[in-house]
Parts: C-alpha cells; sequence; structure tokens
C-alpha cells in the first residue's frame, strides 16, 4: 500500500512518502498515485476526497465534525442531547447580547469557536467578563458552568480506544495539561470509555481525543480535539502511528 503524509511528526515510523500542504498543487501527482492520504490540512480534503477520489486519513467525518465547536455541538444534540451540557449558539447582535443572560445564570462558560487546549474557554462569572467575551466575538458559543476538578481524555484512533485519563487541576478551572492539569491513569470509569467508543464509531470519527466530565455519575462531553496532545500516550509508552498503520491497512488494504 502506498501512503503519503502531510503530517511528518503524527506519521513517525509509518513508511510513507511526505508532502508539504504548502505544496498541495504541486503535489497533485504523488496524491494521484498513493492509495491513502495520511493527515492532510483542513483545506486540502475536500480537493483531495472529492476531485481526486481518494480516502484519507483522520476520516473526513472526524476533519468536518471536529472542525469547530458548533460543527460538532450540533452533531452531539443531535445524537446525544442529555450527553452534553445545555448549550447555546447565537450570532452577535443587540438582542442576543441581552438574551444569553436571560437564558444563562452567571457564572457560564463562553468558548471561542475554534480553540484548543484550553484556550479560548472564559469562565464569565459577571457583566464585566460578559462584556470583555462579546466585544471580542461575533458568535456566542455559550454552555452551563458544571463543576469539577477533573475532566477524563479518551483517545480514539482507528476503532480502538488507545488511552483514557484524568486530567486534574489546571488554570482557573481548566484541566487541560496545556493549562497546568496533571495526568491520572487510576479508576478510569469503563462505561465512559465504552460510550466514547461507541460515539466514535457512530460518527465514523477515528482520530480523536474526548473530553468527558461527570455530574452525579453522568457523562458529559464537552468536545473532541482532532489533533490532540500525546502526554498521556507517551507516558504509557503508545506509539499511535503504530495502531494507524494497522487501522488504514485494515480499512483500505483490499480496495
Amino acid at each position: 500500500m502506498q501512503l503519503l503524509s502531510f503530517n511528518m511528526f503524527r506519521t513517525i515510523g509509518i513508511r510513507t512518502e511526505h508532502a508539504k500542504s504548502d505544496y498541495h498543487f504541486e503535489s497533485l501527482n504523488k496524491i494521484a498515485q498513493a492509495d491513502v492520504i495520511l493527515f492532510p490540512e483542513y483545506w486540502q480534503i475536500h480537493s483531495i476526497i472529492y476531485g481526486m477520489n481518494k480516502p484519507i486519513f483522520p476520516s473526513a467525518a472526524t476533519f468536518h465534525l471536529g472542525h469547530d465547536k458548533i460543527e460538532m455541538t450540533r452533531i452531539f444534540q443531535t445524537v446525544i442531547p442529555d450527553n452534553i451540557p445545555r448549550t447555546g449558539i447565537y450570532g452577535k447582535n443587540e438582542f442576543t447580547v441581552t438574551r444569553v443572560l436571560n437564558e444563562f445564570s452567571f457564572p457560564f462558560v463562553a468558548k471561542t469557536v475554534r480553540s484548543s487546549m484550553g484556550q479560548g474557554v472564559h469562565l464569565i462569572k459577571n457583566q464585566a467578563d460578559w462584556d470583555t467575551y462579546t466585544a471580542a466575538h461575533d458568535t456566542f458559543y455559550v454552555q452551563e458552568y458544571i463543576p469539577n476538578e477533573k475532566d477524563l481524555r479518551v483517545v480514539v484512533v482507528g476503532d480502538q480506544v488507545l488511552a483514557a485519563y484524568w486530567r486534574v487541576g489546571g488554570a482557573q478551572f481548566l484541566n487541560n495539561v496545556a493549562q497546568g492539569g496533571v495526568l491520572d491513569f487510576e479508576n478510569i470509569p469503563q462505561d465512559a470509555v465504552a460510550f466514547v467508543l461507541d460515539l466514535a464509531k457512530r460518527l465514523d470519527i477515528d482520530h480523536a481525543g474526548f473530553d468527558l466530565i461527570f455530574r452525579d455519575g453522568h457523562i458529559y462531553v464537552l468536545e473532541f480535539n482532532v489533533f490532540f496532545g500525546g502526554e498521556g500516550l507517551n507516558h504509557l509508552g503508545i506509539h499511535a502511528p503504530d495502531t494507524i498503520l494497522e487501522y488504514v491497512e485494515r480499512k483500505y488494504g483490499s480496495s
């Protein structure tokens, strides 16, 4: 099987030709000759899957649903409405600035639509916080605040869960490792792991780090990150490219 990767870092150890997304159009012959394209940039995927009829990894669904929090939330509201925090998405105008405060009481969470590693996540405690957020955003993404001291990261690669671990006690109310959270691999709730794997398979998401929190034992999915950090996998000695190669060969090897 001939593979072409546009991300050398995430395909270390896989025998594949490499190209740079900046040279996408100069790489069309390489794309045409490859059986599967690994880790293209988001802007490349339509040209590759529709224009050149080539399969990609991660899947098209992974890219499309993980592109921003709005796409992600709307699919979650469709398929797991009882397992996400109450969420509102609003275009910016004078009416919605006030409407949010009528529908959400302080404190609540407001997010930037495209962000990761805990960046762009704000705990809105008062009017001043809300004024600061609305001044900087044209789209309001607002969620109820569910207090928690830790969240659960579940890493899906291919059609399996590679790892699951707690992220505990980061900066302010964030538990991301990038925000100072520490990893805890003990007492992982297996029902939550199974829930995530079922969700990923249902949506054809094959490369993602899902973030979950719990209230009174109930699972809430916050989001998933297509390009998740590798700290937890590294700690466990797991080399994700091995699983990627096995999955891609099994899925596309006979086609």
